[in-house]
């Protein structure tokens, strides 16, 4: 589904001859037309596709006032114009890139957009990479084009959560850095905002609900099996959709396909601070109906309901035994076994057994 935009424009973050973070800005909004709108789709779907993505707000009382959230304010209520608003945010963006020791530059996109039934801003630090192609006389030629498929950072802020729900805590949402404080937590502190959630904890805590879930109603193997298949496969047609979960749909499920007598719903919100809605995270959610694990040059991945059957788990040796290992590893053991040379093959579906 394409998203359709009401304001797009451009701002340029780069460095002088003297080594000055400067910014070059636009003085006029970019011409909605559908290769614009195609070119924020592309954006749209890759950022949606993040997985780890992190939640904020701008807090609800503050010893100063903070320029980004005065100059939001104003813009949704018609009192600054947008070209205006996306100046002063340059600004403040440049403002606290300059007090840190990043040398980030490039395209800064800030666009207004709906999509379903909210309305979006899009602000997004771009690199403008150089290809080459070849014409039709076979020169070869330089050009200039945005990243667009390896953002990173980003931000976007639900306009229409923030005006009906001001008091939430995830209006705004960013691409938190996998270690430590990276860059894209700069996108946090030029507007001024705080983080509110973290999506990949509540998959975490989903997760371990469902375990002491499945405990609690002392239910045998297959069950617990069913249940946590259940759980995997809402979270992850939810995760296809671009949805989030929602913790009373996932309840009703787990309550009907198994049959069971107990309350998830009520189950979890007795112990576990969790929203009512969280977008899901693959890697975390995958380890419902997976054991998955790698260390010292050995990956292992396989399907929880193969314990006990065609894999054993030994505590005491702390050994795995494999019985039916997949067809392609297989052909590989054997090729080696006979001192014959490897050679390259396409994984035949098999593999993740």
């Amino acid at each position: 589904m394409n998203i359709s935009a009401t304001n797009v424009i451009l701002h340029s973050l780069d460095y002088s001859s003297e080594g000055t973070l400067q910014c070059t800005k636009r003085e006029g909004e970019l011409p909605i037309s559908p290769s614009i709108e195609e070119f924020l789709t592309k954006i749209h779907s890759t950022y949606q596709s993040k997985t780890n993505k992190a939640f904020a707000s701008f807090p609800a009382e503050t010893q100063q006032p903070q320029v980004f959230q005065t100059a939001l304010q104003q813009e949704m209520a018609g009192e600054l114009d947008f070209v205006s608003f996306s100046q002063t945010a340059v600004d403040c963006l440049l403002a606290e890139l300059q007090k840190q020791d990043f040398a980030e530059q490039g395209i800064l996109l800030i666009s207004k957009y709906s999509w379903t039934a909210s309305d979006y801003l899009l602000i997004a630090l771009l690199q403008n990479n150089e290809s080459i192609s070849v014409n039709e006389n076979l020169e070869l030629t330089t050009s200039q084009h945005l990243e667009t498929s390896k953002i990173q950072l980003v931000t976007r802020i639900d306009l229409t959560l923030l005006a009906r729900s001001p008091e939430s805590n995830r209006y705004l949402s960013f691409i938190k850095g996998r270690v430590g404080r990276q860059v894209s937590d700069f996108f946090l502190d030029f507007m001024g905002a705080q983080e509110g959630f973290d999506a990949k904890v509540q998959n975490q805590v989903l997760m371990k609900a469902v375990e002491e879930f499945c405990d609690k109603e002392e239910l045998p193997v297959e069950k617990k099996q069913e249940v946590r298949e259940v759980a995997f496969d809402y979270c992850k047609e939810q995760l296809k959709q671009g949805e989030d979960i929602e913790l009373s749909t996932l309840a009703e499920q787990i309550q009907e396909s198994p049959k069971l007598e107990g309350s998830f719903y009520d189950f979890v919100s007795e112990d576990y601070q969790l929203e009512q809605n969280f977008p899901a995270d693959r890697s975390v959610m995958r380890k419902l109906t997976k054991y998955v694990g790698s260390g010292g040059g050995v990956s292992i991945s396989f399907d929880q309901k193969h314990l006990g059957e065609r894999i054993q788990y030994d505590a005491d040796s702390d050994t795995l035994t494999i019985q039916g290992i997949p067809p392609n590893l297989r052909e590989q053991l054997k090729r080696d076994a006979n001192g014959e040379p490897q050679v390259s093959e396409t994984d035949d579906g098999n593999a993740p057994f």
